[in-house]
């Protein structure tokens, strides 16, 4: 497997990379297979691939526990063949110290970088508090582990203004922060600004929405790396459905057209 340094050798490099996020084990090499430099986790196709909700159910808890994520988490590092970053959404926990405890499980898993946001499933985390979390954050995480600050405020139901998503980016970054993630951004002039005014590498993730941003046009405008979220993995369900679909209507399986072969994934997956 690709050593840690490498991914962070990925962040300092003059041009930017693409990441696809990877839900099992199975989705990871394919994704490793295409040529991508490195991969990430997404909490949200790992949660609808367990048939739970992402983020948080009605009474707060999780609806998937860290320990069933580490356990997914684990699975893909062990066969992806290039570094890995981890989704590790808020650390599991409000305080510094839950935070670390959960960045010294995801080195122990084989991760080279994680994310921790800012946000707790309903409001940001006060200011000082999301500081105190990243400095936890970066304490636990040693030289290597590349560690990314999310910044949540720009998918709030009421989202607070771009500038205040720039000081806490700079803040995080002050805190120890590697790399500077500010979902909900989808205009090019906006990343633009974003590009300019955090002090430091910055993560982009495409596919939340309509939005028609390539990953040329990104890395054309600067942003280090370039994320999908659960984009894959929901438009993998969306086949899903839509064969199911056609199976009930038409009793045709025309889905079927453009499967990969079952001796080329044996001899894919053997290989691992």
């Amino acid at each position: 497997m690709a050593g840690m340094t490498t991914f962070r050798e990925l962040h300092d490099a003059t041009t930017g990379f693409v990441m696809p996020n990877a839900w099992d084990a199975g989705s990871a090499v394919l994704l490793a297979e295409a040529g991508f430099p490195a991969i990430a986790t997404t909490s949200a196709g790992i949660a609808f691939s367990l048939a739970k909700g992402d983020h948080t159910l009605p009474d707060g808890a999780k609806a998937v526990s860290r320990e069933q994520m580490f356990e997914r988490i684990q699975q893909i590092t062990e066969v992806s063949g290039v570094p890995v970053n981890g989704d590790l959404e808020d650390g599991y926990g409000e305080s510094p110290e839950r935070v670390a405890d959960t960045i010294t499980l995801a080195r122990q898993a084989g991760l080279a970088g994680g994310n921790i946001e800012d946000y707790d499933g309903n409001t940001l985390y006060a200011e000082q508090l999301s500081v105190d979390r990243i400095v936890a954050a970066r304490e636990a995480a040693g030289p290597d582990f590349v560690l990314t600050a999310r910044t949540d405020g720009q998918l709030l139901v009421s989202p607070t203004s771009l500038a205040d998503s720039i000081h806490r980016a700079n803040l995080y970054r002050e805190a120890g922060a590697d790399c500077l993630y500010v979902p909900g951004v989808n205009d090019l002039d906006s990343i633009a600004t974003l590009v300019k005014e955090i002090d430091g590498p910055l993560n982009v993730v495409i596919g939340l929405g309509t939005s028609t941003l390539t990953t040329h046009a990104l890395l054309d405008a600067g942003v280090t790396r370039i994320s999908l979220g659960g984009s894959i993995a929901r438009a993998a369900l969306a086949f899903i459905r839509e064969a199911a679909a056609e199976l009930q209507t038409t009793g045709t399986i025309t889905f079927a057209t453009n499967q990969i072969p079952q001796a080329e994934l044996n001899q894919l997956f053997g290989s691992r």
